[in-house]
């Protein structure tokens, strides 16, 4: 599928933001229990002024939609639930996406218990796709990270992380929990969760640069 690379950005996996989401084992939480993907090909328009929230856009390489970044979202009950894929509601199939390498070795190691079942998994979940995204409300859509929620967010986000980290991955993998981790875990994950927050605030709010004079002409 070919872009206009004059109007858009095109991301792929050599984006350090993509290769962050394949290589960072906390993200296995997000692909494997909340069910959070994101697509292999992603693109931001240029050509606007709009924060970056709003001119980021997920073509499908089966019919070739360009769809609004925000079809995939927390407000319209779509940014999880997504563990075969994203789902393309214009033309019924699943736009490909990236793995992080962490949940395919879970996956692959755990395939004897939920392997026998991938096929109806995925039947029963592809069933409930179009009803999903029946009334997409863009307009509602509003960013996470705008203004002061950054932090907010961020300490939020971190807490979540303590949580999981510092206590239940202990309890699974058989390290069991000590003060010193829940000590250390309390310094590095607020501090994780600021920087987190901030970043992502610089990242979705920030403002593309308005198209030259003569672009805007053809």
């Amino acid at each position: 599928m070919k872009f206009d690379t004059n109007k858009y950005k095109v991301y792929t996996w050599k984006n350090p933001l993509m290769l962050h989401w394949i290589i960072n084992p906390a993200l296995v939480i997000n692909e494997i229990l909340f069910g959070q993907k994101i697509p292999k090909v992603s693109l931001v328009d240029k050509t606007s002024h709009k924060p970056r929230v709003e001119r980021s856009f997920v073509p499908c390489p089966h019919c070739e939609t360009i769809h609004d970044g925000r079809t995939w979202s927390p407000q319209n009950g779509t940014a999880f639930k997504n563990w075969f894929g994203l789902y393309c509601n214009n033309c019924g199939e699943i736009i490909p996406c990236v793995n992080n390498v962490f949940s395919l070795l879970i996956l692959a190691l755990t395939f004897p218990i939920w392997g026998w079942f991938r096929k109806s998994l995925k039947a029963k979940w592809y069933e409930k796709q179009a009803k999903r995204y029946e009334n997409l409300e863009f307009s509602k859509v509003t960013n996470p990270f705008d203004n002061k929620n950054w932090w907010i967010t961020g300490l939020k986000w971190a807490a979540f992380m303590y949580v999981t980290m510092q206590v239940i991955w202990p309890l699974l993998d058989g390290t069991g929990i000590t003060w010193a981790s829940l000590a250390k875990g309390a310094v590095i994950w607020p501090i994780s969760g600021i920087f987190f927050g901030f970043t992502m605030k610089l990242f979705t709010t920030k403002k593309g640069r308005r198209q030259k004079e003569q672009l805007l002409d053809n």
